[in-house]
């Protein structure tokens, strides 16, 4: 039945070709006959639409014939659809920014005039010439906007017009083809598959879907059913003498065949595939077939035939861009005639201009000038006061606006030094105290030392001795902590000056995380707790400073594992400690949840544990600045944020959120 259906398929097709031909001769005999301005403009479009892919010259040419009459004689609907037919033969030419242009200017046009069909027409086009450039995201952005708001024109005006539906299936197949060169195959099939249906209701066959139906299932690891689809295309490409289509699939059938390890077929097909490229003048496809040859021939190590498919390759890459010198000469025609057409139409308005002024003249006496001019003169002048004062005021008002914002600015700097200064004082005093007191009691004790030296009482000298090592290591300690704490400070405000590197944060997060857990069981024998983990396996890597995030994730791992450690002595046995850490991706974002069952945060400190010295832990265990230097790394650092939830004794979740780009 699939054989019949793809024979009834090929027939459709070879008549349609032939028919297209009939078209144009056709169109060409209406060209020398007698019509009206809108009726030669439209044949003319139509002409040169038949011709946009195996003449584009001839295609650009009648396109701007058409053009210029459509402009001539204000048809704005026809001058779009000449812009549109000039991008496509540029586009197929290989000159895309001219192309580009030009469907920007018809996309305004048809805009402009609310032309639904030739917005959605202006878009498609744009789509498929990103695509052939290369640029298949900036092709999907015109693409999918695009056939949402035709589906939208479908259903508001119940549209039934076969010719204007015939885009659809074309748009659909467009966006597939680029989802297919995303390697996102599952909805490339998704929309292929729709502009096969669409184009099945109306009699259309798009050539080339059997080939992209191929590559789907080569994607998907799928040999027989991919062989099947490209088996179909070469057949159907014979049929109806389309011999770019059939070097592409025999290439398609190389890439199969060189995804199996049958490397003699895969360069058997790419042979084919270069020489029915070559045999018909496609220099793009030769370019592409011998770029694979070469590749698969230094696979095997076989230099000299890959020398020789390098040079094959070069050479047509350098036949494609001779095709500049005749693009060039069609660019600088178009422009010239635009050029002379800007300039009749300038000297055309000067040339009325002059009319009026001098009938103007020869109307207006002299005293009526004289009492205008004395007019004007007087009102200038009332005008230039009030400028002068209005100008005046501005000035002042921007010498009070300046005064006013450095006063701010300075405010803000006080304010914020008053508290960075409230906060190293609170956080260094208790330290300071210490070592101040213990170093008195120090010296009370290095007196009294020296008076039982003299009494020559050896036993209280040793007593004191003992006291005074006490004291001395309470010293050490105590300094070591003010130490601790200045260097949070300098660490707090030093700006990073890592570089950003392509990170793969699983990795990251699960080395940082066995780092802190063991970090923790070094000081703490007798800590434990369960670690779970969630990792993502489909997250893309993300440029970050990675010094940076790991030291986020310290502060953070080390505050959940503090957490449970806390809970963990106060609630008995049957409480089970567990710190659970999450990756995921989000709406363009990296998302790294950290999540325990420990203390959690009360509500009344809740906003205030990212602000700087700020800390819950007892004095000595905490210097209040981790979360605040985690806040600055993500947020200012990265662009990204950091969320806390939290219920007090049941634990806490902070998730850090990372842009991708």
């Amino acid at each position: 039945m699939k054989r019949i259906i793809l024979a009834l398929a090929l027939l459709s097709i070879v008549l349609s070709v032939h028919a297209q031909r009939k078209v144009a001769d056709s169109l060409r005999a209406k060209l020398s006959g007698k019509l009206d301005d809108s009726t030669r403009v439209q044949t003319m479009l139509d002409l040169s639409h038949i011709y946009y892919l195996s003449n584009p010259d001839s295609d650009i040419v009648i396109a701007q014939q058409a053009y210029a009459l459509a402009e001539k004689y204000k048809l704005p609907a026809k001058q779009a659809s000449a812009l549109n037919g000039m991008a496509v033969g540029y586009a197929t030419l290989g000159d895309y920014p001219k192309a580009i242009q030009m469907l920007y200017e018809s996309l305004r046009i048809s805009r402009s005039i609310n032309d639904v069909l030739g917005t959605v027409r202006e878009l498609n086009n744009l789509g498929d010439t990103y695509t052939r450039e290369g640029d298949y995201r900036k092709a999907l952005n015109g693409l999918l906007p695009a056939e949402k708001q035709w589906r939208q024109y479908i259903r508001d005006y119940k549209l039934h017009d076969r010719t204007s539906i015939r885009l659809e299936p074309i748009l659909l197949v467009n966006i597939g083809e680029d989802y297919l060169n995303l390697n996102k195959i599952d909805s490339a099939d998704y929309f292929l598959r729709r502009g096969a249906r669409e184009g099945k209701k109306f009699d259309d066959l798009i050539n080339n879907i059997d080939r992209d139906f191929g590559e789907i299932e080569i994607a998907r690891g799928h040999t027989d059913k991919a062989l099947q689809y490209l088996n179909d295309a070469e057949r159907l490409s014979k049929a109806i003498d389309d011999e770019q289509m059939l070097s592409e699939s025999y290439l398609s059938e190389a890439k199969l065949y060189h995804n199996n390890k049958r490397q003699d077929s895969a360069e058997f097909y790419a042979q084919k595939a270069l020489d029915v490229a070559k045999a018909g003048g496609f220099e793009q496809d030769v370019l592409n077939a011998g770029r694979r040859l070469y590749s698969y021939y230094d696979e095997d190590h076989n230099l000299p035939q890959a020398y020789k498919y390098f040079r094959l390759a070069t050479a047509a890459k350098d036949s494609l861009y001779s095709q500049d010198r005749v693009k060039q000469i069609l660019n600088l025609d178009f422009e010239e005639k635009q050029r002379q057409q800007e300039i009749a139409a300038a000297q055309e308005q000067y040339r009325a201009s002059v009319r009026m002024y001098a009938l103007i003249a020869g109307l207006v006496v002299l005293l009526l000038l004289a009492i205008i001019f004395w007019r004007n003169s007087n009102q200038r002048r009332k005008a230039n006061k009030v400028l002068q004062s209005q100008k005046e005021e501005i000035q002042n008002t921007l010498g009070e606006l300046k005064t006013t914002q450095a006063q701010l600015v300075q405010s803000a700097k006080m304010a914020s030094l008053g508290e960075l200064t409230a906060g190293i004082a609170h956080e260094i005093q208790n330290p300071l105290n210490f070592v101040n007191n213990f170093s008195e009691v120090n010296t009370e004790l290095i007196e009294e030392m020296q008076e039982e030296i003299g009494k020559g009482n050896y036993n209280e000298v040793k007593t004191i001795a003992e006291d005074l090592k006490i004291n001395q290591q309470k010293i050490s300690q105590h300094g070591k902590r003010a130490d601790f704490i200045v260097k949070g400070m300098l660490e707090h405000s030093r700006a990073s000056s890592g570089e950003r590197q392509a990170t793969n944060v699983n990795v990251l997060a699960d080395e940082f995380l066995k780092l802190s857990y063991h970090g923790v069981r070094a000081k703490d024998k007798s800590f434990n707790s369960e670690v779970v983990t969630h990792f993502d396996d489909k997250l893309p890597k993300i440029n970050i400073v990675q010094q940076d995030i790991g030291r986020v994730l310290i502060n953070l791992f080390g505050n959940a594992f503090y957490a449970v450690n806390q809970k963990a002595k106060i609630a008995g046995g049957a409480y089970k400690p567990t710190v659970e850490v999450s990756t995921t991706q989000q709406n363009g974002s990296i998302l790294i949840s950290v999540k325990d069952n420990g203390t959690g945060i009360p509500e009344n400190v809740r906003e205030k544990i990212m602000q700087p010295f700020f800390t819950t832990k007892p004095t000595g265990e905490g210097t209040g600045l981790g979360l605040s230097l985690s806040y600055d790394i993500v947020v200012k650092g990265h662009g990204g944020n950091i969320d806390v939830k939290s219920a007090e004794g049941n634990g806490s979740e902070f998730t850090v959120t990372l842009p991708l780009n």
